[in-house]
């Protein structure tokens, strides 16, 4: 299982149609730090939008394009693209620029519109991913013999897209164990938080069958958002998965750059990394100003500290056991 970054594209609906080339570039190379090396990026409504459907973004495709040029080698990159965009024209540009893939994105019930684009997608040698916007709209089974449709055009992986943030986590397993059973390409899910549910559906969809979760930075996307990258990473990791994710450098790149960025956008995350490590660690929060002044003290991370004492006392740790585990930390030199 594996987390696909959907904050260049989707989450750029908090502030407009696309982010621009600082914050573009700042958050591709914090994800790439943290080993989070599948990401969508561009336009919001995806390639081919800002000509066709006047989605005006700081950047147009090949400004986006050229962007990501450096990064090509690290990372699998790629871009999203409404069914109404797949023509040979836009297809052919994601391919002479080195995009790794391409995901078409139609409403449930839609797809025979789509696999025309497939086709073109796989003839230029991309991997062509698919989301099935609004899937709630079918029945689990209807959705699952749409996608049997889908993989018989060559698509590589196909996502169900909860793009209102209505499911529940019974449905989200009741619709990706039926498309489980139905094809033997890849399944992954894109949640919505609108329920406040959107880690409960991951971890749904990941015990029904589900190879890859949509997700953003901070929980940025449309309306409620994504289910946050850093959240995912961090109940993944817990669960014994996502294991090749720097969960540390995340938090930290959050809290360094990204965060202070958005903040000149009025925009915040609704949990933002000192509390995730709380949860990570079961460190009750009434321990924080101690653990605050030790850290600084002793000159070390405070989430590592919190991390190691925690896993030794989380019930009444004294200041005498943070010392002695900063100390350890500043003799093993661990950030």
């Amino acid at each position: 299982m594996y987390l696909m970054d959907c904050t260049l594209r989707d989450g750029a609906n908090v502030i407009g149609n696309g982010f621009d080339e600082r914050l573009t570039k700042m958050m591709i190379e914090g994800l790439i730090r943290s080993h989070i090396t599948v990401i969508e990026m561009g336009n919001c409504l995806g390639l081919g939008a800002y000509e066709a459907n006047h989605s005006i973004a700081p950047l147009t495709d090949v400004e986006y394009l050229e962007l990501v040029q450096p990064y090509l080698g690290q990372a699998e990159i790629g871009m999203f693209m409404g069914v109404a965009n797949t023509q040979e024209e836009n297809i052919a540009l994601g391919a002479q620029y080195g995009l790794k893939f391409l995901r078409i994105g139609a409403n449930a019930g839609d797809g025979k519109n789509a696999l025309e684009g497939i086709r073109r997608v796989k003839k230029h040698g991309m991997k062509c991913r698919y989301s099935m916007m609004k899937g709630y709209i079918l029945s689990a089974e209807d959705l699952a013999e749409e996608a049997a449709m889908l993989e018989a055009a060559g698509l590589d992986e196909i996502t169900i897209m909860d793009s209102a943030g209505t499911m529940l986590p019974h449905q989200v397993t009741e619709y990706v164990q039926a498309m489980v059973k139905k094809v033997r390409i890849p399944v992954g899910f894109h949640g919505h938080n609108n329920l406040g549910l959107s880690v409960a559906n991951a971890m749904a969809a990941q015990e029904a069958g589900a190879q890859a979760l949509d997700c953003g930075l901070l929980g940025m996307a449309r309306s409620a958002g994504n289910c946050a990258t850093e959240l995912a990473a961090a109940v993944f990791q817990r669960l014994g998965l996502c294991q090749e994710v720097d969960l540390m450098t995340l938090l930290h790149f959050i809290d360094d750059e990204l965060a202070p960025a958005m903040k000149e956008y009025g925009y915040r995350a609704n949990v933002i990394p000192l509390d995730l490590v709380y949860g990570i660690s079961g460190c009750h929060s009434s321990f924080a100003a101690l653990f605050r002044e030790v850290a600084e003290e002793k000159q070390v991370d405070l989430y590592d500290l919190i991390l190691r004492v925690s896993a030794v006392n989380q019930k009444n740790p004294s200041r005498a056991l943070m010392e002695e585990m900063a100390d350890g930390i500043r003799q093993g030199g661990v950030r």
